[in-house]
């Protein structure tokens, strides 16, 4: 389970016990998700280069004291969901290098009395807490002073003494998820100048008064704010932005899979002295249930002039007010992707002096329509530099299109346009129209250094004279099946060209073409096997010069004349196997035995017309017809034979003949002789008697040996035949008159029973 770097993954293998026999060697062991219960102080006695352990999502309930004692180099210690019902700090007592503590989802209540952790001087992130969790100490967090981050999952913590976080001096990063307001006001209390960023999950913020408690929020430090599975109303949410606004270096404000339950009748003052420092929003996800009676947002707009960066992403906004637009007037960046804006919509939000600063515009995955209307609309920002409106439908693109004059990035991706034409800016740097269907690429932009056609229809690279100062260029997952010296010579800036996943011909001239001809840096090519060249090259993501041919990939005429040879012999070597274990009988007694499964296995006794139907050689003919058939077909009473001459219906195919003669019949009777082995209608007969009554345990073959014969001399596929001779008895045609009268007695008996 170890790499050549002895990273072992032991993971998911059903374990009970840390496995024996573990090195110094190893340096990364996982063993998540297994059945470990106990972990005994030499279990990793020995692992004493150990970099990270991975043991979440086990069962383990009790720890040995002196477990980990040897792990002085270990950096990531993961103990996340078990069932330890106490944390002991002999645990960790010589974990000196451990930067990664993992311990939520245990059973644990509380931390203890004191801190376990006083002697992880290098912890840098530590997650704490379960649905048991209820209670943290002064002294918890006692020996850590700086943390990159603290995640605390605390849904049922009901105790914090004050104080408590307080010891660590500084956390980049903290995560509370809790309910209880109380609690988190008093943690809040404690993190006022330590916290950069404070995140905050699953709190309702659902009654004004329970807010005040939060206005020591005010005085914090905090750099950015996350709610994460937060609940918000209209009579809080004016509450909390007023605490926010009061926040002196808070720069970014996040809401993560919030709910929002109101319409925006927000009722609040903005402040003289307002927040000067906030510049960044971001809304994703954010459930408004009535979100279509939602209201202009009036009374904040006082309050947007500052931001730079604003991103409301998969939360259903239709419009953005004009009145909100151009109240944005530093905005810069802006992302409405994932929502419903349409081409109406947009002519509101984009109006005459509505964000006057913005350089970047996302509108991809929206429900715009007309890539005319869009572009007309955007032409009213007069800074923008970038627009990404992929993944619209447009359709259809026009002729001409009025573009705003600085754009250089237009991704239009995935937007159904059949095809480019002068609608694209000639101002463009970079250019994105991947997923198309577009079959050919003639546009003239001057200034295009990149260019992405990937999942269009192309077979033929795009012209270098429209565009002479592209630099990388991707056409993957088109027709492309070889590019001509004049396509690649004309490139002359060309450093990365990606056209992997195409239809090219592997070939010797191809690949030493673009390895020799091309002032190319990079190409990324990749043959896969499905196409023309049979054997796949490995040259995606690696530059051309270090592919080399064999000989047998560069002659694909000589690997298909070896193909075809090898197939003639393969073809030859079956066909001898085959006759010399007789597959051809198998075969022929396999038709035979379909053709008779669609009958029933015996014939109704109304069907049965013959007393025996008769299997001879033609050369003993003369013997049945003339001496055994006169015999018994004039005894008293008669008994009625059916021979092949006189008795298979004319036209019938032979095999069926002999099928329903065998099943209309008693009995079978097989006169054998040296004439019988080695006649072919004879080797039918007992073929089919063979398959459909011996196998099925039926007594109903009479042998008679017209002349001596061994049973060796009956064929070997015919053991069951062979072993019946050799075990029972079987008639035998007399040469002494006195004795050919027992036989018919004999026979006459056989026939009867």
């Amino acid at each position: 389970s170890c790499s050549d770097a002895q990273l072992c993954n032991c993971s998911a293998m059903g374990l009970d016990f840390i496995p024996p026999g573990l090195t110094a060697k190893i340096t990364m062991l996982n063993l998540a998700h297994n059945r470990i219960k106990h972990i005994r102080s030499q279990d990793l006695q020995q692992a004493v280069n150990l970099r990270a352990l991975l043991l979440q999502s086990n069962e383990i309930s009790s720890i040995d004291e002196d477990s980990f004692q040897s792990l002085v180099k270990l950096k990531l210690l993961d103990l996340s969901n078990n069932s330890l019902a106490h944390l002991s700090p002999a645990w960790f007592g010589h974990l000196f290098s451990l930067q990664h503590l993992h311990l939520q989802g245990n059973f644990y209540r509380d931390l203890g009395e004191s801190s376990p952790f006083s002697s992880l001087r290098n912890l840098s992130s530590l997650h704490l807490g379960n649905p048991q969790f209820s209670v943290i100490r002064q002294g918890n967090f006692e020996g850590i002073d700086v943390l990159n981050k603290l995640w605390i999952d605390g849904g049922n913590l009901s105790h914090y003494e004050q104080g408590s976080l307080k010891l660590i001096k500084k956390i980049n990063h903290m995560v509370i998820n809790l309910r209880n307001i109380d609690v988190f006001s008093e943690i809040v209390r404690d993190l006022v100048h330590s916290v950069t960023w404070l995140e905050v999950r699953r709190i309702a913020f659902s009654i004004s008064a329970e807010i005040q408690l939060l206005r020591v929020m005010s005085s914090s430090f905090a750099k950015k704010i996350s709610f994460r599975q937060t609940l918000l109303t209209d009579a809080t949410v004016p509450e909390i932005v007023s605490i926010l606004e009061d926040m002196p270096k808070l720069v970014e404000l996040e809401l993560i899979d919030c709910r929002l339950v109101g319409t925006g009748q927000w009722e609040m003052q903005i402040q003289a002295n307002q927040s000067q420092t906030l510049r960044v929003l971001t809304i994703e996800k954010l459930s408004i249930e009535e979100f279509y009676l939602f209201t202009d947002l009036r009374t904040v707009q006082g309050l947007l002039f500052l931001f730079t960066r604003i991103t409301v992403r998969n939360t259903k906004v239709f419009l953005v007010p004009c009145r909100i637009s151009q109240h944005l007037l530093s905005l810069e960046y802006l992302d409405l992707s994932a929502n419903l804006l349409g081409d109406q919509s947009l002519e509101h939000s984009a109006c005459r002096g509505g964000w006057p600063s913005l350089q970047t515009l996302n509108l991809s995955q929206n429900s715009l329509k007309s890539l005319k209307q869009t572009a007309e609309y955007v032409s009213r920002l007069p800074k923008l530099n970038n627009l990404d409106i992929s993944q619209n439908n447009f359709g259809e693109i026009p002729e001409a299109c009025e573009w705003p004059e600085n754009l250089k990035y237009l991704n239009l991706s995935s937007t159904q346009i059949p095809k480019v034409t002068n609608c694209i800016p000639r101002t463009l740097e970079v250019l994105d129209v991947s997923a198309n269907n577009l079959k050919e690429f003639g546009l003239q932009l001057p200034l295009l250094k990149e260019l992405y056609l990937t999942k269009n229809q192309l077979k033929t690279l795009p012209g270098a004279a429209p565009i002479p100062n592209v630099v990388v260029m991707s056409v993957r997952r088109n027709k492309l099946n070889s590019f001509s010296k004049e396509e690649f010579e004309s490139f002359k800036r060309m450093e990365l060209l990606d056209a992997s996943d195409n239809n090219f011909i592997c070939s010797c001239e191809f690949v030493s073409f673009i390895h020799h001809q091309a002032g190319i840096s990079q190409v990324l090519v990749g043959w896969p096997a499905k196409y023309l060249c049979d054997s796949p090259l490995a040259v995606r993501g690696a530059q051309i010069g270090a592919v080399h041919l064999s000989l047998m990939e560069c002659h694909r005429s000589l690997v298909v004349s070896l193909i075809c040879i090898l197939v003639f012999l393969v073809i030859l070597i079956l066909v001898a196997v085959g006759y010399k274990y007789h597959a051809v009988w198998y075969l022929r007694m396999t038709w035979a035995w379909l053709q008779a499964k669609r009958k029933p296995k015996r014939a109704p006794p109304k069907d049965i017309c013959y007393d025996a139907f008769v299997s001879y050689s033609e050369n003993d003919s003369n013997w049945v017809e003339n001496v055994m058939v006169r015999e018994l077909e004039q005894a008293c009473p008669p008994f009625r034979l059916c021979l092949h001459k006189r008795d298979f219906v004319p036209g019938k195919w032979i095999v069926d003949n002999i099928i329903d003669s065998i099943e209309k019949s008693h009995k079978t009777l097989f006169v054998l002789s040296e004439h019988f082995v080695q006649s072919e209608w004879c080797k039918y007969e007992l073929d089919f008697s063979h398959f459909r009554l011996f196998d099925e345990n039926n007594d109903a073959a009479i042998l008679v040996l017209l002349e001596p014969i061994q049973s060796k001399t009956i064929p070997k596929r015919f053991c069951k035949l062979r072993k019946i001779m050799n075990t029972k008895t079987y008639l035998e045609w007399p040469l002494e008159e006195e004795q050919q009268q027992m036989f018919w007695i004999n026979l006459k008996i056989a026939l009867k029973s």
